[in-house]
Order: structure tokens, then C-alpha cells, then sequence
């Protein structure tokens, strides 16, 4: 049986379902999955399903004192080793001051992974986003003398791409949700080999009838509903839409703008709707349980995003498994998914003419455009399907990890051992 660590920067994480998916398809294959978390995680809004991964999960932020000791001298046992993990932390580019010494913080804390991973025979690390996780991945697995390899999705590779160079030379095959992603590893890293890189689809479950509606749908049914989810989080570029609807609502437009999600920035947001005096057509709905969710997509009229960067967003393609109209800036890896006026619409980045444009034309012209919402669900069921592509990631992965003959020896931990 393989045995393989599987680590994200904050596990479980309801924001994160694929996480999850991902670690029990390969359990399924007959792969040991040992999950593994950068920071500590309050069970407390967790779904059951979610609190039954909790409670196997290794945390490591914080340490304790002898947590961080042992990390230490496992780091200080070999400085061939040690030189080898800090060099890209004086030398690489692309990183601040302030991020590298996080980075020698995650260094420690990769250690502290590798002494809690030793005695249990893992193979193979896997770390989910380009984020610290990653970090932490990397230098376990050199200091355990095996492979690993890591997911990339879209700000961990956009906007915050820190020591990219190091990793994608260090890991044995790198995963990444979109063939905009791939071209652009390929093209800025161009020591790195083409089959190094794997495009691997995220997915959504096929909608197989209307779920309940959401409670406070019903006595505001007349009126046009734009719709968008995800954590309020300066990326995410809520300002923009609520812009955007002082700008609809100046033309007289009679909508509602759901905002389903929670994070540091609502108060800024809040903020702004009562400046433009919005109170009537924007709601900070907050943080919904995902099994709430279908009954949004089902009331809304028309699904939004306004991420200044993405990978290919899994909201959108819940929404048109719903058979909803999507809008999305036509940037990253979002044109993959929605093609321009045949199963959803995408305005131009940053424009908000463009976007208050297309909101005002869909809301003249929803009522006609069921071809397009039946196109966008077959769309999602033909290149989408979380069960087909959960099965691909399974097969590409599990083929890509040599097998062992069962003896694991580790010389570094053999030599802190023999020395304390």
C-alpha cells in the first residue's frame, strides 16, 4: 500500500471541497492518505464530514517548545541539507525581505512535518496551492529523502508565485487546474520539463433536480438577483461590484446583489454600501454551509465574478451545472470554462462601462437566453465532472509515484537519532 502525506495550508477547509474529494479518492484506490495542515483549524464550522477529517489531521501551526527544538536540530543534523533549503531564500527572486523570513519559519516548519512523518513509512508528500504548505512539503520530503509534488490553482501562481523556481525544480510532477496555468509555467519557467506538468480539471456534481429555495427568497421574487460567492478578500475584488451596482442602480435598474461569503474584508465593504447608500440592493449575506448553497444559485438570475485572478473557479461551474448565466472577467483560466455568449458571458477586466454594460443587456434579455443556460450545463456534465476527473487525478497521480519495496531508510533522521 502507498502511503502518502497530503497537506494544504488550512485543512479541512469548507472554501476547499476538492481537498477533501481529492484525499478520499485516493483512499479509494487503496493509497494510505495521511492528512496534514499548516495551521491549526477550529472544528466549530465544520460540516460532520469535514470534523471526521479534522480529527485525524496533524496541525502545525503553532509549535510547541519541544516541537520546535526537535525541527531545529533535525534542520542543524545535516548542513549539506540545511544549505540546500536556504539557499533559495538568499538567492531566488521575486520574494520581499518579510516573505523569506517567513519562508525560514516554514522551513522549520517542514521540518517539524518530516519528524512527525518518519515513523510512518510515507512515500510521497503532496501539497494543495503554491502557498507555505508547499514549503513545508518540499523540505520534508528532502529531509526524508522522497518525492513530492504540488497543486497550483491561480493567485498561488499569479500573485504570490514565492520560490515557484525552487519548487518546480525539487518536485517530481507539479498539477495545475487550467491549461492557462500550464502554458504559463511553461513559458516563465522554461527549465521546466512539459511532462512535469499535469493539467488536472477541478469538477462539480452533475444538478439532478431544484433543491429548496433559499429562506429569504420569496418576497423579493420580482426583483433581478446578481448572485456571487467566495471570501471576501481583497483578490476577489468585491469593491468593484458594489461599484457596479451604484452604477445599475443610477440607470434605474430594480435588482437585489447577493454577497455569499465572510472575510476581513466586510467591514470596508459594509463600509462602502452605506456610503453609496446601496442598503436596499446589496446584502453581505455571510459564510453559507454548502449544502445551502443550490438554493442561491437556484433564486439568482445571474451569477457574478469580479476576481482580479483565478484558476477556473468551481463557483461558476456550480452555477452552470444549475443551468445559471455566468459573467466573469475574461482573464486566467476563466475562458476555459465560459465561452463568450454561447454558455455564459465574460467582460472585459477592470472595466466596470463593460461589465455594468453586460449586467443591463442580460437583465433586458434573460428571458430569453435559455439556450444559453442549457448549453452551460452541458458544458460542465461534458469537461466538469467531479467524478471522472477526481478518477483522472487519482490515475495521473498514483502512476507518477514510484513504488517502494517497503524499507524505508532515512540517514538523516537515522544520524539525530544516534547523535541526542
Amino acid at each position: 500500500m502507498t502511503t502518502i502525506a497530503y497537506i494544504a495550508n488550512q485543512f479541512p477547509s469548507p472554501l476547499e471541497p476538492y481537498v477533501i474529494d481529492e484525499i478520499t479518492e485516493l483512499r479509494r484506490c487503496g493509497a494510505q492518505v495521511i492528512c496534514c495542515s499548516g495551521k491549526r483549524v477550529s472544528p466549530n464550522d465544520l460540516s460532520l464530514a469535514e470534523r471526521a477529517f479534522w480529527k485525524e489531521t496533524l496541525f502545525f501551526q503553532p509549535l510547541s517548545d519541544d516541537e520546535l527544538v526537535r525541527a531545529v536540530r533535525h534542520l542543524a543534523a545535516d548542513r549539506r541539507r540545511l544549505w540546500q533549503l536556504l539557499r533559495p531564500l538568499l538567492w531566488e527572486r521575486g520574494s520581499s525581505p518579510i516573505r523569506r523570513l517567513r519562508t525560514l519559519g516554514h522551513t522549520v516548519m517542514g521540518a517539524a512535518l518530516a519528524e512527525q512523518l518518519a515513523p510512518l513509512a510515507v512515500e510521497h508528500i503532496h501539497a494543495h496551492h503554491g502557498y507555505f504548505a508547499s514549503w513545508m512539503a518540499l523540505t520534508a520530503a528532502r529531509l526524508l529523502g522522497i518525492g513530492f509534488s504540488f497543486t497550483l490553482h491561480g493567485s498561488d501562481l499569479l500573485q504570490r508565485a514565492d520560490l515557484l523556481s525552487t519548487k518546480l525544480r525539487a518536485c517530481q510532477f507539479c498539477m495545475t487546474v487550467s491549461n492557462f496555468n500550464r502554458q504559463h509555467i511553461l513559458h516563465n519557467y522554461p527549465s521546466v520539463p512539459p511532462d512535469k506538468i499535469i493539467l488536472q480539471r477541478l469538477g462539480v456534481d452533475r444538478v439532478l433536480s431544484w433543491p429548496t429555495l433559499a429562506p429569504a427568497a420569496e418576497p423579493n421574487r420580482r426583483r433581478f438577483c446578481l448572485l456571487s460567492v467566495g471570501r471576501l478578500h481583497r483578490v476577489k475584488d468585491y469593491g468593484f461590484l458594489i461599484d457596479a451596482c451604484a452604477g445599475l442602480r443610477d440607470q434605474g435598474l430594480d435588482f437585489l446583489c447577493w454577497i455569499v461569503g465572510e472575510g476581513p474584508e466586510r467591514a470596508a465593504l459594509q463600509c462602502q454600501i452605506k456610503t453609496l447608500g446601496l442598503q436596499g440592493h446589496v446584502y453581505l449575506i455571510g459564510q453559507v454551509p454548502r449544502s445551502d448553497l443550490p438554493g442561491y444559485y437556484r433564486y439568482a438570475d445571474l451569477v457574478v465574478m469580479t476576481s482580479r485572478s483565478e484558476g477556473i473557479p468551481v463557483v461558476l461551474m456550480e452555477a452552470m451545472a444549475h443551468e445559471k448565466l455566468v459573467l466573469a472577467p475574461a482573464l486566467t483560466g476563466i475562458p476555459e470554462l465560459v465561452d463568450h455568449q454561447n454558455n455564459g458571458f465574460l467582460y472585459q477586466p477592470g472595466s466596470l462601462p463593460d461589465f455594468v454594460s453586460a449586467v443591463s443587456w442580460i437583465h433586458d434579455h434573460h428571458a430569453s437566453l435559455t439556450g444559453i443556460q442549457r448549453a452551460a450545463a452541458a458544458s460542465i456534465a461534458a469537461s466538469y465532472n467531479r467524478q471522472r476527473n477526481l478518477r483522472a487525478f487519482a490515475e495521473q497521480f498514483l502512476a507518477r509515484i514510484p513504488r517502494s519495496d517497503g524499507n524505508h531508510a532515512y540517514p538523516v533522521l537515522q544520524q539525530i537519532r544516534l547523535s541526542v
